[in-house]
């Protein structure tokens, strides 16, 4: 498996002048290709290959006055750039034909010198390398300071350097695993576990464990809306304006990282114990056009089941997901009996069938559990919830209107 393991920089003046000069650089080339694609487009020609643009926007152009400071930057810096131009309009088309899962992409856009983020590549032809005394040596940079918060498991094949709207630079270096130390590091183990995530508590688990929801967003609302009044009131194109936007860029980005350390901590820990792990497929973009929009950006729940499933698959886990119509909170997990939809502010029931009590997110995860196949009888079986017939009213489609789901 490849993985990405990202590292702050403290580049020195004259470091950051050079960073700035290779973004700058990269930035040019890269919407050079994008225009010599629209170009072709428009005249009805074919697109120019990858070899045509390298020798047309990198060799001549450097050698011609209004491209001449193309020469100072790494060429390999200027090559990667048109390879991420190229990958673009791949990820384009196969979206456009349906070839490419996810969200629609659009056309590849023009970069520009304000956008929030900046970044250059250094592959391994570019010579860079990681100095004895722990700095990082980039071509035509320099040896910058890097601040190594673990070691590198394996030798990285390439590094990115990248510099986000708060101004902070960052190396990220791709990594191949190794399958058989990643064993080691998690031996199996023999629990498994059904998560309902929420937002009155983060994650559920089906042994009755709650982890609260940190609400990063919501407690840190009061800055953000000062920081954020400080910057309107500053005059366009001002240098008073930069100094604040920074202050914004570094108060949201504060928040951003204490939930990506709360989910790593939480996603590792429910890795470690458990074999198997069974989640909800939620449909996040749906809960956040409701009014619960801001606490459900806030929980991050797409993040953090995106962290389960890479780590499942590093260390050999087994994630399961489950249907997002699934009536988690609508059936006993002790006898089945399906006792309809609930207002979000019953967070306790009583089955009219056994009488069991039931806390509502408890008993979702117990049935995310038993839905995801890793519920377990007496006997160590794997069991699933059985069919169960349905009524002659019930049966064909005709004047059917299926039942709304309780969040």
């Amino acid at each position: 498996m490849r993985l990405r393991y990202s590292f702050r920089l403290y580049p020195d003046t004259g470091q950051r002048t050079a960073l700035a000069r290779a973004f700058g650089c990269a930035r040019v080339v890269f919407n050079d290709a994008v225009r010599a694609r629209e170009d072709a487009r428009t005249a009805g020609g074919a697109f120019p290959t990858a070899g045509e643009l390298s020798k047309r926007l990198i060799t001549v152009a450097k050698q011609t006055p209004s491209r001449l400071w193309l020469g100072e930057v790494s060429a390999v810096v200027l090559q990667q750039s048109l390879r991420d131009a190229e990958a673009a309009y791949k990820n384009f088309f196969a979206s456009l034909k349906g070839e490419r899962k996810g969200p629609k992409v659009g056309t590849p856009r023009f970069k520009s010198r304000k956008d929030n983020r900046q970044s250059i590549r250094f592959t391994a032809n570019a010579r860079w390398s990681v100095t004895d005394s722990g700095r990082l040596n980039l071509p035509r940079i320099g040896a910058v300071k890097v601040k190594w918060s673990r070691t590198l498991p394996a030798q990285p094949s390439s590094v990115t350097v990248i510099k986000d709207a708060a101004g902070r630079y960052f190396a990220s270096f791709v990594i191949e695993t190794d399958p058989a130390a990643d064993a080691t590091r998690m031996p199996d183990s023999d629990q498994m576990v059904g998560i309902d995530l929420g937002l009155t508590h983060f994650a559920v688990l089906s042994d009755g464990t709650k982890t609260g929801s940190p609400r990063f967003l919501r407690r840190a609302e009061k800055k953000l809306k000062k920081t954020q009044r400080e910057l309107s009131r500053k005059q366009n194109g001002s240098k008073n304006r930069d100094k604040a936007r920074l202050k914004v860029a570094r108060a949201h980005a504060q928040v951003a990282d204490a939930r990506r350390e709360f989910h790593h901590q939480l996603s590792t820990k429910l890795i470690r114990e458990n074999q198997a792990i069974g989640v909800e497929d939620l449909a996040v973009k749906g809960l956040a056009r409701t009014r619960l929009a801001k606490s459900v950006h806030d929980a991050g729940w797409a993040q953090f089941v995106h962290m389960l499933e890479y780590k499942a698959a590093r260390y050999g886990r087994t994630l399961v997901k489950i249907g997002r119509f699934e009536p988690t909170s609508q059936v006993c997990s002790a006898c089945g009996t399906k006792d309809g939809p609930k207002p979000l502010n019953i967070r306790e029931w009583t089955c009219a069938a056994c009488g069991a009590v039931h806390d509502r997110d408890h008993n979702a995860a117990k049935n995310v559990k038993t839905a995801a196949g890793l519920a377990v009888t007496a006997c160590g079986a794997q069991v699933r919830p059985g069919h169960v017939l349905a009524q002659r009213a019930e049966a064909g489609s005709h004047g059917f209107s299926p039942e709304p789901r309780a969040a």
